[in-house]
């Protein structure tokens, strides 16, 4: 075959990111941009319908050409493409009469579980049956059905129980200016023992977070202490266990949530950051905790 050494370029090149879902993704948003300026004399048209289409049609372009040119950030770009795949059925002309919905939907599966070839493998012209990732990649396949799934059940789940650690009577009170886990964030309620009985409290689990302009201080009276960090890096199983959490997703949507008051569903997007962020915190368990600029201040 022609140009053998340009085929390996685009070969390598293309082995390196999430390729085919990036471009399921451009060719669902080229089907919803080019459906409202089709010849067709009836369209069923739902809200704004052709702006929408035209909107949701550049957002999924733009988010097949991230998987290709930016694909470390095929979890975030391929989720927020998900849900806007599933919002044009009711957006647009029925997702584009499902054609854009379903390409967006598949393309966004793809890239979310995409996995890198690892770089010895990359010239190695026998592919290997079984790759690093795969469990990813099944929840590929399963995450429209999770969200969907989580949205019919309205009730948050119940996080096991920790381990038997006594927390203070009264939970800290936390602040940093931007914070941002990484891996997915289980949300989920339970008890844990204090000095004066059970404390009811939500239950954050991620693979790590790194937090800025830290700053806690007890709440306990008398005597109080006030523990700063320019950064602080967690890392490993973290497990937050808060009476209170309220901050503003992506800078822009300011929540707060208490353990009768839980996202639905119970599981945030990953590589999501919040900012503005003050909680009551009762414990917390990490394997690594990496802090920067640490200061300790009493006052009484």
């Amino acid at each position: 075959m022609p140009w053998p050494q340009q085929r390996r370029t685009v070969r390598r090149w293309r082995r390196t990111r999430p390729f085919w879902g990036g471009l399921l993704l451009i060719l669902g948003g080229a089907e919803l941009l080019l459906v409202p300026l089709s010849p067709l004399t009836v369209l069923v048209s739902l809200g704004l319908g052709g702006i929408a289409a035209v909107g949701i049609g550049i957002a999924l372009v733009v988010a097949g050409l991230f998987l290709w040119f930016l694909p470390h950030t095929h979890h975030y770009v391929s989720l927020n493409a998900l849900i806007l795949s599933v919002l044009s059925f009711a957006a647009t002309n029925l997702g584009g009469f499902l054609v854009g919905m379903l390409l967006g939907i598949a393309g966004s599966a793809m890239g979310f579980g995409w996995t890198p070839v690892p770089e010895e493998a990359e010239e190695d012209p026998a592919r290997p049956k079984v790759r690093d990732g795969q469990g990813t990649r099944t929840l590929a396949v399963l995450l429209p059905v999770v969200i969907v799934a989580g949205i019919v059940n309205g009730s948050p789940a119940e996080a096991a129980p920790s381990e038997s650690i006594v927390a203070p009577r009264t939970p800290p009170t936390i602040t940093t200016t931007l914070f941002a886990p990484k891996g997915f964030i289980l949300a989920g309620v339970t008890e844990i023992p204090t000095a004066d009985g059970p404390l009811k409290v939500m239950v954050l689990r991620m693979k790590a977070a790194s937090l800025t302009d830290y700053r806690l201080k007890t709440r306990d009276g008398g005597g109080e202490l006030a523990l700063g960090a320019d950064t602080l890096d967690l890392s490993g199983s973290v497990t937050l266990y808060l009476t209170k959490f309220k901050g503003c997703l992506e800078g822009l949507l300011c929540l707060t949530f208490t353990p009768d008051k839980l996202p639905v569903p119970p599981v945030v997007p990953p590589f999501v950051f919040m900012t503005d962020v003050s909680a009551e915190q009762a414990l917390v368990t990490s394997d690594s905790i990496v802090a920067g600029g640490l200061s300790l201040k009493a006052s009484t």
